[in-house]
């Protein structure tokens, strides 16, 4: 299984890249991790939100795999246990070969892109930087793969 962060937003600090970098490499061969990014919208002076959103969701679109599992990543998401993905993650390995997951832009999602999603998750009800946010989702998905396979990480 691939699962794949679509994540806006272009070019994250060293130290972003490098602790993502680290749980991708601790990921197995069979549920690897990546990111694809994408340009967040230009903003020009009395921007509508709607505009920006729209902007990025036709970025987003273009990168959607036919068949993957939509995970949009939103504040008024579920908010999942590290076992709670655990399970989630095991039934997506029996039932998908590709998840794509989604961060909006620095105004969210649209809501007919929240509308494609499968699942919506929230890491917390706190709002956390979105190039952080990319770390914390690849360290609990690392953490999940874990629990699902008796390693000792997640203890």
């Amino acid at each position: 299984m691939k699962i794949e962060l679509l994540a806006v937003g272009t070019k994250p600090p060293a130290w972003i890249r490098e602790g993502v970098a680290e749980y991708q490499k601790r990921m197995p061969r069979e549920c690897a991790f990546e990111i694809r990014e994408i340009a967040v919208a230009k903003r020009f002076k009395n921007d509508s939100l709607d505009r920006l959103k729209q902007e990025e969701e036709k970025g987003i679109r273009k990168q959607y795999v036919k068949g993957a599992r939509l995970v949009a990543l939103d504040r008024e998401g579920s908010i999942w246990s590290t076992a709670d993905l655990a399970d989630k993650m095991k039934q997506w390995m029996n039932n998908y070969s590709h998840i794509q997951m989604v961060i909006g832009g620095p105004d969210g999602l649209s809501k007919s892109c929240l509308d494609d999603m499968d699942d919506t998750w929230s890491l917390s009800r706190l709002t956390f930087p979105h190039f952080l946010v990319r770390i914390l989702v690849a360290e609990q998905l690392y953490r999940a793969w874990s629990m699902l396979n008796n390693h000792p990480y997640h203890k």
